[in-house]
């Protein structure tokens, strides 16, 4: 048996793929934030028109995926089309997504695909980190970023000793050149919510992940939308992702076991003194 988490010194996040999610079952809920990626969603033919129908299947969901994983329970805040606008406007409370028996150890948040459509249609603007107040969320501007992070600033205030896990946007090579351009951009402020926000570590799915490439979309699309298999890999690619994090971050998630209690161990464990550390 090897002790040492990282054997491998010069590991990048997803060279291997733990079908178990490895270190990603210390959190024992889990809440996923996003659009239809995070919803399961399946793309059919309407067999009348012959246009296409859309249905969210939450338990083909990356997200239910990786709670048969990793044992844990975790929960959808979820829907085909969500933006961060839209949620922050009225989505997450209609749906009692802010309420104490909807608290998380983490948070896994995956937005962005629709804000890009919208952007580029004239819609919210992306923005930038620099729109984020982390104190108050109140004070940011209406732009992508600037709702993202009403987001977490208020999931934070609602327990705020969880850890959260933003996703970028992988760039798919189906689009074009300006769309890119925005999803380099929306991924840079994203980047940036670490130095923002305590216990933040991002997914950075855009880096590492392989190439959304043609292979990936015969085998693992059905549609404009993932087909089973394509919802699990994104599953273990997450649940990796994170168990990589943890793996070199060890000291930093000591006292998951105390999320959401009175309790703390001041002499060991560093990711909670104080509240204010980088992560």
């Amino acid at each position: 048996m090897i002790f040492d988490p990282c054997p491998e010194k010069n590991e990048k996040p997803l060279d291997k793929l733990d079908p178990t999610g490895g270190f990603t079952a210390i959190f024992r809920t889990i809440g996923c934030i996003g659009d239809s990626l995070s919803s399961g969603e399946f793309e059919g033919t309407d067999p009348e028109t012959g246009g296409k129908t859309y249905h969210d299947t939450f338990e083909y969901s990356w997200g239910q995926f990786l709670a048969r994983m990793t044992g844990s329970r975790v929960w959808n805040f979820s829907r085909g089309g969500m933006t961060a606008r839209e949620y922050w406007n009225g989505f997450a409370e209609k749906n009692g997504f802010w309420g104490n028996d909807k608290l998380c150890d983490a948070y896994i948040v995956a937005l962005g695909v629709n804000d890009l459509t919208k952007a580029l249609g004239g819609g919210v603007g992306i923005g930038s980190a620099d729109d984020i107040d982390p104190a108050d969320g109140k004070n940011n501007p209406e732009t992508v970023l600037g709702y993202y992070g009403r987001i977490v600033a208020r999931l934070r205030k609602n327990r705020p000793d969880a850890f959260f896990f933003p996703v970028t946007v992988p760039r798919d090579w189906r689009y074009n050149p300006a769309r890119g351009e925005l999803t380099d951009k929306l991924n840079e402020g994203i980047r940036r919510l670490p130095d923002l926000f305590p216990r933040t570590y991002v997914v950075d799915l855009a880096r590492y992940a392989p190439p959304f490439d043609e292979t990936f979309v015969k085998n693992y699309q059905l549609g404009g939308h993932l087909n089973p298999m394509g919802y699990l890999l994104i599953a273990r690619m997450i649940g990796s992702y994170i168990d990589y994090v943890i793996r070199h971050n060890m000291n930093d998630f000591k006292q998951v076991g105390f999320i959401g209690t009175p309790f703390r161990n001041t002499k060991d464990g560093g990711a909670f003194l104080p509240d204010g550390n980088k992560n």
